[in-house]
């Protein structure tokens, strides 16, 4: 069955990123969305509390709120830096670093996404289950923590260009 191809208003990076780049690629503004969840779950809590006093200590309430702000903040980031990698926001600083990071790979001659010990068809698999999984995060967080050559874009595009030779 052939892969769906999206347009996009960017260009595609990845159609399906390992766990570790999409966090290595993520930009400040991403930092700070998770800052700001991480604050703001808590936040929203005691002031829901001074509104409409529950008359009890809400300590514990406000450290699971933490928790889960953190969670929702960090899932969120990931989100916004997966969208860059699939071409839904600007993407720019992400294709130049994705560039030079995997011609460099090209290059010394190691596999472009990284190897894997696992079999083919578990690596189909696990691209089948992980692709655009960051769009059902409310239901299941999935991550792509397995290296597979399904990726969605033409790998050629990193290999070393020859230079012609004049004669």
């Amino acid at each position: 069955m052939p892969n769906k191809v999206v347009e996009t208003p960017y260009p595609l990076i990845d159609a399906d990123p390992h766990a570790a780049r999409v966090i290595r690629y993520m930009r400040p503004s991403d930092y700070a969305v998770w800052a700001g969840a991480t604050g703001a779950a808590p936040a929203a809590l005691y002031l829901w509390d001074k509104w409409d006093p529950s008359k009890l200590r809400i300590r514990t309430q406000l450290r699971l709120g933490g928790l889960l702000g953190f969670v929702g903040g960090f899932l969120l980031a990931y989100q916004r830096s997966s969208f860059r990698f699939w071409g839904w926001s600007e993407n720019k600083r992400e294709e130049e670093k994705d560039f030079a990071e995997l011609s460099d790979r090209a290059r010394r001659g190691l596999p472009l996404y990284g190897e894997s010990d696992q079999p083919e068809w578990i690596q189909g698999v696990a691209y089948r289950n992980s692709a655009f999984s960051q769009l059902k995060f409310h239901i299941f967080p999935m991550f792509n923590l397995v290296n597979h050559p399904h990726h969605g874009t033409d790998p050629e595009k990193y290999k070393p260009k020859e230079e012609p030779t004049s004669s």
